[in-house]
């Protein structure tokens, strides 16, 4: 059985979405929702299907050792960022594997303070044809790791930030939980 950690900061509709997915499942587990912040909705959601939650304050989050220990212990295979807004620090990368989803098409639209409806914005201001999602590895730099899926979307005229937001969000929930079970069961 592989164990996955989820890594957010928001409502956790992408953790949702992956829990479902993953829901009785033969290989892969998903066994702790880790966050960092008291009131994210995603705490809601570890609730609600019974899964372990831990709230990593941002020093200990820097540092990264008590969370690493945390990990091991929990035999956590790969890290799912869905949504987790704290740079992940050189010691996680080094000791996990980890993937992020991106909702733009990288290596457009991506780096510090590029999340949510900011890429959104930017996308639409650039009067972009397409945009979509990026799913890749994570490495030391924000949205420069390997690069293991995109898929794109057509943005129409008449599309805001916010109609743009729900067809990446579409994407994410279509694609995202794939392609980490690609990741973990690798088929020959």
């Amino acid at each position: 059985m592989k164990n996955i950690a989820i890594f957010a900061s928001g409502q956790g509709t992408n953790a949702q979405n992956l829990i479902r997915f993953f829901h009785n499942h033969k290989s892969i587990n998903i066994s702790l929702i880790v966050t960092n912040k008291t009131t994210a909705g995603v705490l809601e959601v570890a609730k609600e299907n019974h899964i372990e939650s831990y709230i990593a304050n941002k020093s200990l989050f820097e540092t990264g050792e008590e969370l690493i220990s945390i990990l091991k212990n929990r035999k956590i295979d790969l890290i799912v960022l869905a949504g987790f807004l704290l740079k992940v620090p050189k010691s996680l990368i080094q000791a996990f594997p980890i993937v992020n989803i991106h909702p733009s098409l990288l290596p457009k639209y991506g780096g510090k303070g590029m999340y949510g409806s900011k890429v959104h914005q930017a996308v639409i201001d650039a009067k972009e044809t397409y945009s979509g999602i990026t799913i890749h590895r994570v490495n030391e730099v924000y949205d420069k790791g390997e690069i293991l899926f995109q898929a794109k979307v057509e943005i129409k005229k008449e599309d805001t930030a916010d109609t743009l937001q729900a067809k990446i969000h579409q994407l994410e929930y279509q694609h995202y939980p794939i392609i980490i079970e690609k990741d973990l069961l690798p088929h020959p």
